[in-house]
């Protein structure tokens, strides 16, 4: 079941103006002239919300923080097939990828620009809705976008719709938090099931060929982080297992770290619906990709505080502590099988699923 907080419903007219146009986008969306004003004063700015975007200028200025610190920043591209899928859609995984990588580094994430790449034909109803639910992200992490651009390709070219998002965020003074700093004796907390995320947009597809109630976990991390980085001030790593899954970013940390990661297989939470879909399919857990959950690598000292503090959010309910961090074998991941035996486990090789973050 998923453990996502309900999304509030978004009231009123999908479209407040009308376009003059057809309700789909066109290549004269893209020209540069009126067609354009009107899609970006119409449908961009009435959803995204007018106080958050520049008035009409080619840049933005912004205010940061007074407090000592370092600037963060991200970015990233969407592309997902289909456009929609069980808890979520290709603009909430917009939004909530990049806060969640800003947030990886420690940092408060406070600012959102976004790109769009339409294809001719694109509903005009469907981008609204995208936008809609890049407004509602947006506004559960506490960020606000303040610059975008928009391109449109002829039929065939993109899909429907691809987004670029970049964040900016605000790293206190001290905080030091990445992949190569993990040390041997810290813990390993995951903040929940995996896979979800792979298998929901796999049952969007129709792909799996039977029924599967998985919803996606997409969603903003930075308060969860924030509230575990009260609790335990000096973690070591953060990181979101997205593409390639927990096994492949735990391999990335312990090359980077040059330590010996530990994971025990009876620890790692996965979806009883999850792992029979998995297995159906040949794929393995630790593989898929994830949009909602967060490794975090912890003084053992701290580890307690940090879990504790998962469980209470509703993002981190069903956290566990999953393995530990050790001198040996430097650059290495090994899993304790439920069967008593230890498995090597290596970067993911290639793509499982396509198109999928």
């Amino acid at each position: 079941m998923n453990q996502n907080p309900p999304i509030p419903p978004i009231e009123g007219p999908l479209c407040p103006l009308p376009l003059r146009h057809d309700e789909t986008i066109v290549l004269g969306h893209g020209s540069g002239g009126q067609m354009t004003h009107d899609l970006i004063q119409k449908v961009f700015l009435a959803t995204l919300g007018r106080s958050c975007l520049p008035n009409g200028n080619d840049s933005a200025s912004l205010a940061l923080p007074t407090t000592p610190g370092r600037l963060a920043i991200s970015t990233d591209s969407h592309i997902v097939t289909p456009l929609f899928f069980p808890g979520g859609d290709i603009g909430r995984l917009a939004v909530c990828g990049t806060v969640n990588d800003i947030s990886m580094s420690g940092a408060q994430p406070l600012y959102l620009t976004a790109g769009f790449i339409l294809e001719e034909g694109l509903p005009i109803q469907t981008l609204q809705r995208v936008l809609l639910s890049m407004q509602t992200a947006a506004a559960q992490a506490g960020v606000q976008f303040v610059a975008g651009d928009t391109k449109v390709v002829e039929h065939g070219k993109a899909d429907g719709l691809f987004i670029n998002t970049t964040g900016f965020g605000w790293i206190p003074e001290g905080r030091t938090i990445g992949g190569e700093h993990a040390q041997p004796g810290d813990v390993i907390l995951l903040s929940g099931p995996i896979g979800d995320h792979g298998i929901a947009v796999l049952a969007a597809r129709g792909e799996l060929g039977f029924e599967a109630e998985v919803e996606s976990d997409v969603a903003p991390l930075n308060h969860l982080i924030a509230a575990a980085l009260q609790a335990a001030p000096h973690i070591h790593v953060l990181r979101d297992p997205t593409r390639g899954g927990l096994a492949t970013t735990l391999c990335e940390i312990a090359l980077q770290s040059q330590v010996g990661i530990w994971l025990d297989e009876d620890r790692i939470p996965i979806r009883p619906t999850v792992r029979a879909a998995a297995e159906m399919l040949g794929f393995d857990p630790l593989y898929i990709a994830n949009e909602g959950k967060v490794i975090l690598i912890v003084p053992a000292d701290e580890a307690d505080a940090a879990l504790t503090t998962l469980r209470a959010h509703s993002y981190g309910q069903l956290a566990e502590r999953i393995g530990e961090v050790r001198r040996d074998p430097p650059g290495r991941t090994l899993l304790r099988t439920t069967i008593g035996g230890t498995r090597v486990l290596d970067m993911l090789a290639g793509e499982m699923l396509p198109r999928i973050c």
